[in-house]
């Protein structure tokens, strides 16, 4: 286990006048990277916070930032255990990410959303029993979606229509991908919260909240003072990063690495 805490950084106020973000007194927050599909990393951090959250009597809220699907051989599994409520005591907040939205077009329209296939998408059919050969003519990808869609079971679906796009914790704003610098909070287009990269990632603005995001690998957690980064690549890196949040403390919990 990974668990340190990180100094609040940079920014061109003077330290004296700089104030720490930070979260409701009686609050512990834990914020969860992406995913993607490795539900033996998620288990692993379930247990990791369940044993961190043990001397804590106040409320406890577990952020899960999108991204649970694709890429690693385990999505279903995935969804399996976030619906199994593993943690008892905790309140559980869960984000949309831009490869549940993507599944979701693919319910919708899979000729339009055919590239979900090429990165992650095939591995979610598969763990789903979606038997699909490596090639397969374009004509074919209703015949999938049907297939997909008779195997995917009700409760699975309702959570991927019942994702949140952004959740606040003090002055934490938590969601998949990052914000649009310079744009209100309540303003911003579903597209941003779930795609947005580099016009997010380069900026220094300092926004309303301090924004926690994924989408955007890592190979360390991104701490800034207008955001922190928790995407560590957890399908290749066998990182899966969670940050703890509690009064002005930031810390991390994190899985060993390796596969």
């Amino acid at each position: 286990m990974k668990s340190f805490v990180k100094k609040w950084l940079g920014g061109t106020e003077p330290a004296e006048e700089r104030s720490l973000p930070r979260v409701e007194a009686g609050q512990r927050v834990y914020g969860i990277g992406d995913i993607h599909g490795r539900v033996d990393l998620l288990q692993e951090l379930h247990r990791m916070i369940e044993a961190d959250a043990a001397n804590h009597a106040g409320a406890k809220t577990l952020v899960y930032l999108g991204d649970y699907i694709d890429r690693g051989l385990w999505s279903r599994e995935v969804i399996d255990e976030l619906l199994g409520s593993p943690l008892d005591g905790f309140h559980s907040v869960h984000l949309l990410g831009n490869h549940e939205q993507t599944l979701l077009d693919f319910l919708q329209h899979p000729k339009i959303a055919a590239g979900w296939l090429s990165w992650g998408g095939r591995e979610t059919l598969v763990s789903y029993g979606v038997d699909l050969p490596l090639n397969f003519p374009r004509g074919k990808l209703a015949t999938v979606r049907d297939e997909f869609e008779s195997r995917l079971p009700a409760e699975h679906l309702e959570f991927y229509q019942n994702l949140q796009l952004m959740h606040v914790a003090g002055d934490y704003l938590f969601v998949h991908a990052g914000i649009r610098p310079g744009i209100a909070v309540q303003e911003q287009s579903n597209a941003d919260l779930l795609w947005i990269r580099d016009d997010f990632t380069e900026s220094q603005v300092r926004h309303d909240f301090v924004v926690v995001h994924g989408h955007t690998i890592s190979e360390e957690v991104a701490f800034y003072p207008n955001r922190i980064g928790i995407d560590t690549g957890a399908y290749a890196t066998g990182v899966l990063t969670c940050l703890v949040l509690e009064g002005e403390e930031q810390r991390l919990l994190q899985t060993g690495g390796g596969e």
